[in-house]
């Protein structure tokens, strides 16, 4: 009789400690998948804006829209989000705290933003070797007539050009490459892209540079 009492004991304290676990454990936050719209005014009609950036301050992560102005993120009830696109003003929204569901979706008006830029003025100088010239002759310190002789050398235009890092894409180059990725995807929907390394004709490419020594090390 002692012994039944002490194992129903023991089932009744591993339960009691398994109910306070979990009732002392913290809930998970509830993620919800935002997605909408971005539209503006322009000539009477309500237009897409593109490309805008979808950006989360607090988590230093974003997104941004496409084409059509929609976009979608992964975000937690009380984010802060900014929507921010260039000839347009910041706005800034809060998910709501009081969401019952895992999705929320909105249509969002970004007011168009004028910017007064500074006077700029145009010197004539026929042809991008004239500028050099005269470039380098302004009465500057002899430091930054050396840092701009060296921005200006073939070489270092050509590696510029080639490297995202120091020239970093613009706008209509982002976009170029957000449509092919998207272009891609839409071509092989539904089936596996193909892989080079079951490719014949980069195998045979390969089996060439090695032929011609293109691997070993140069001296």
């Amino acid at each position: 009789m002692k012994k039944i009492l002490l194992f129903v004991c023991c089932v009744l304290a591993t339960q009691l400690g398994f109910a306070q676990n979990v009732n002392t454990a913290p809930k998970e936050e509830q993620l919800i998948q935002f997605s909408g719209m971005l539209i503006t005014e322009a000539d009477g009609r309500l237009m897409p804006v593109p490309y805008a950036t979808v950006f989360l301050p607090k988590k230093s992560r974003g997104t941004y829209s496409d084409h059509r102005g929609f976009f979608s993120i992964v975000v937690e009830k009380g984010d802060k989000v900014k929507f921010n696109c260039i000839g347009f003003e910041p706005t800034t929204i809060t998910i709501p705290d009081t969401l019952t569901q895992d999705r929320y979706s909105i249509v969002q008006m970004l007011a168009q933003d004028t910017i007064m830029l500074p006077m700029t003025v145009i010197f004539p100088w026929p042809s991008k070797e004239h500028f050099k010239i005269e470039f380098l002759k302004m009465d500057v310190t002899p430091e930054l007539q050396h840092q701009a002789a060296k921005n200006l050398a073939n070489e270092y235009l050509a590696e510029a050009r080639k490297n995202p890092d120091i020239v970093p894409y613009g706008g209509r180059e982002s976009a170029n490459f957000y449509l092919r990725q998207k272009s891609r995807e839409y071509v092989y929907i539904g089936q596996t892209p193909p892989m080079n390394i079951f490719s014949p004709l980069a195998w045979a490419q390969f089996f060439k540079a090695w032929q011609n020594g293109d691997f070993k090390k140069k001296k």
